[in-house]
């Protein structure tokens, strides 16, 4: 078994076998992201998504997932706030987590994540993501996994292990990126990603379409994660987010028979963090 197909051995899958996770990311932050993600959930292959807990749409996502108890969901730990007039804060009391707000009293925004996490009190970190889990535990619901806006929880040793032990305190699964933290835990008997995260934002817009066709064709062995923004083209969502297209070309392709026809025929087994938690759980 190849370092690149190490997932598939802990997951139960055959050495060759081509696994992908399609995780939507930002649900909960606001009605035309909340749309969108139920669609692809509902028509298309995306087989999970994550849940922003501060956003002010995220009332309206609980509600979607307490309808909709087959589809798999993690919660997308949130301290940042990259949006420069559509902004959110802390689940927790501000005064109780003065390291994680900025001079207006918002999370940092996404161009000084990496002063953020310079100076962040990761007591007061944990505090506030423990807030965040806590909320979605109390709405009823159960959870598969965690990962976070902007992947702070990847841009730090401590703070990833803070949230590996979160993880499993809640039994949950853990989005992994970086190739040292991947090979940490896979060492440890834990599956995940075995190749980069895809962040959808990172892709041109151009062409998306025939981008994304490519990618899966393209796919390697092993177990891939992509992280796609769907986005519906409302006047909502171009204030929330002015000048950009990846929501809604994220949309058009996952919302469409086309990704579903490809992923198919390219024998592609789409899984979601359902089937990691099992595995992660057996480990604890």
């Amino acid at each position: 078994m190849t370092e690149k197909a190490r997932a598939n051995e802990l997951l139960g899958y055959s050495s060759d076998a081509r696994l992908l996770i399609l995780n939507a990311d930002d649900f909960g932050m606001c009605h035309a992201v909340n749309e969108a993600v139920l669609r692809t959930l509902k028509e298309g292959p995306v087989s999970s998504c994550t849940l922003m807990v501060p956003c002010p749409w995220s009332q309206h996502a609980l509600k979607l997932l307490r309808a909709t108890p087959e589809f798999a969901f993690g919660v997308h730990l949130t301290v940042v706030s990259e949006q420069p007039d559509y902004r959110w804060g802390p689940m927790t009391c501000r005064d109780e987590v003065p390291s994680l707000v900025d001079e207006a009293g918002y999370f940092y925004d996404g161009s000084r994540v990496d002063e953020f996490l310079d100076q962040v009190d990761l007591a007061e970190l944990e505090r506030e993501f423990r807030a965040q889990i806590e909320r979605v535990l109390a709405a009823g619901l159960k959870p598969t996994h965690l990962d976070s806006h902007c992947g702070t929880h990847t841009r730090r040793e401590a703070v990833f292990d803070m949230t590996v032990g979160l993880a499993h305190e809640y039994g949950l699964a853990l989005r992994v990126d970086g190739q040292s933290f991947i090979k940490k835990l896979q060492n440890r008997g834990y599956p995940t990603n075995d190749h980069k995260l895809l962040d959808s934002f990172e892709l041109d817009t151009t062409n998306k379409q025939a981008i994304y066709a490519q990618m899966l064709r393209n796919l390697p062995v092993g177990l891939s994660e992509w992280a796609v923004h769907p986005g519906l083209d409302t006047a909502e969502m171009g204030t929330v987010e002015p000048g950009s297209r990846v929501r809604q070309t994220d949309f058009a392709f996952f919302g469409s028979v086309q990704a579903k026809e490809i992923i198919e025929g390219e024998g592609i087994i789409v899984l979601s963090y359902r089937d990691l938690q099992a595995v992660w759980n057996s480990k604890r």
